[in-house]
């Protein structure tokens, strides 16, 4: 087992498969979908923000270090203090971080892992599906990861220090797809991933990425999916955006049940 995991370590690809550095086509196209074809107040409102808070603009914030794990570390504490409202009902939009200054954990973990790639360094995304202390969800939160020589480190802006360790983590695994794994530390960074044995982890795809915003919006839809009380247009919406999150990635697991259950709501 030491000797695999010591020659996965060694041959391993780059964590970040899916390329949308900040700024980038792909990363516009995040922004796009939230906000429309190449509006750019987001960005002119996160500059402004961080320039607010003492950090410059991007292009000073992105030369802060060379060194991964420092700069991981800035930019989590930056993210947090220019985006300083958390919300599960609207901060997975774009639009919502111009106009209420909003986050969630899924565009803090694009957005962080966006800049870091920017930055040169290796970075990606993945779904946890049991947290630090053992509990469970179906991929309830998101987090971004960063590849060091030391190992990957969890970068999580949901909590007020840095570096953690969650337990279950959701990833792509080279060719073979998307698969639950669980992660083993050596001090803050993970030294490998297992899954039965040790696995090539990686970060999920654009494909995926993509998918997972319509996800969110088809969850809180208004009058949809986790609304009370539900009314039929809220639950088309819901239909709706959970119908593209599928088109977009089909194996995106849990756009396809929360989809299912709307239609039972729907009576189809």
């Amino acid at each position: 087992m030491i000797l695999v995991t010591l020659l996965l370590l060694q041959s391993r690809p780059a964590f970040g498969q899916a390329s949308f550095p900040y700024g980038s086509p792909a990363f516009r196209t995040f922004v796009q979908d939230s906000l429309g074809k190449e509006d750019k107040a987001f960005y002119r409102w996160f500059e402004t923000s961080l320039r607010q808070k003492g950090y410059g603009g991007v292009k000073e914030l992105m030369s802060y270090s060379k060194d991964p794990k420092e700069m991981s570390a800035k930019l989590h504490e930056a993210i947090k203090k220019a985006i300083p409202k958390f919300s599960l009902d609207r901060g997975f939009e774009f639009r919502e971080t111009v106009s209420r200054g909003e986050r969630q954990c899924f565009l803090q973990s694009v957005l962080l892992a966006g800049l870091m790639q920017r930055s040169g360094f290796d970075a990606g995304v993945a779904m946890v599906w049991k947290n630090d202390k053992g509990s469970t969800s179906n991929n309830g939160h998101a987090v971004p990861i960063v590849r060091t020589k030391e190992g990957d480190l969890i970068v999580d802006c949901s909590d007020p220090t840095p570096f953690m360790k969650h337990q279950g983590l959701y990833i792509s695994d080279g060719n073979k797809g998307y698969r639950f794994v669980q992660p083993r530390y050596k001090g803050d960074a993970i030294s490998t991933y297992l899954a039965g044995g040790p696995v090539v982890a990686r970060g999920l795809g654009l494909d995926f990425l993509r998918s997972q915003f319509d996800f969110y919006r088809g969850e809180r839809a208004p009058g949809g999916f986790l609304a009370a009380p539900k009314t039929a247009s809220g639950l088309a919406a819901s239909a709706r955006y959970l119908e593209r999150a599928q088109k977009e990635c089909p194996e995106n697991a849990l756009a396809v049940y929360v989809l299912g259950r709307v239609y039972a709501r729907q009576g189809k």
